[in-house]
């Protein structure tokens, strides 16, 4: 785990391009089963109904804006989601934060479900994967779905126990509420 300024997340960016991810199981979000020896999550939250939701909140979502409106400094090696990209964030108070880079290990473009996954790099303080995938059912409800799996990555997160756990559910929370809030009260 890394503190960082978040005036030098661009900088921090280009360090981490190269690096591999943390962990084996790449693209384990993607099915159904999560893998075994981390922690699970999956939330499931009704955005609203009809393709401008889903329109809308997909582009909150690949674009990284569901990022930045849950709080998050992200600098990126691409404007929107796509495979191999690399996303450094900042999540802090102030112009000081904790250090989180991600690399996006898959994406969905489907006519009624869009998303992607990222997968934690080094000095992350999590070691593992989450998803973000917004989609329509055949009743035309549009979702939001987060899934991860994440364990503690060295001895600072390990020690702060359950805080791990606070945090990640904290922040799927925030960007649930993101996605809820681009989307208002539009339906179509």
């Amino acid at each position: 785990m890394r503190l960082v300024v978040a005036r030098s997340l661009e900088r921090e960016s280009a360090r981490y391009r190269r690096t591999g991810l943390s962990y084996p199981e790449h693209g384990a979000t993607a099915g159904g089963n999560l893998p075994a020896g981390y922690r699970h999550l999956r939330r499931r939250v009704l955005l609203g109904h009809g393709e401008l939701v889903l329109d809308t909140a997909a582009a909150v979502v690949m674009s990284w804006e569901m990022h930045r409106r849950a709080g998050l400094r992200p600098a990126v090696t691409a404007p929107a989601a796509e495979t191999g990209a690399t996303v450094v964030m900042c999540a802090g108070w102030g112009g000081i934060g904790v250090l989180a880079a991600c690399r996006v290990v898959w994406v969905v473009n489907e006519v009624d479900r869009r998303g992607f996954a990222y997968g934690t790099l080094p000095d992350h303080p999590e070691v593992g994967e989450e998803a973000f995938v917004v989609e329509r059912d055949a009743a035309g409800a549009v979702w939001l779905t987060v899934t991860a799996f994440s364990r503690p990555n060295g001895l600072a997160p390990r020690l702060a126990g359950p805080a791990g756990s606070w945090a990640q559910n904290m922040m799927t929370t925030r960007y649930a509420r993101a996605v809820r809030a681009a989307v208002g009260h539009q339906e179509a």
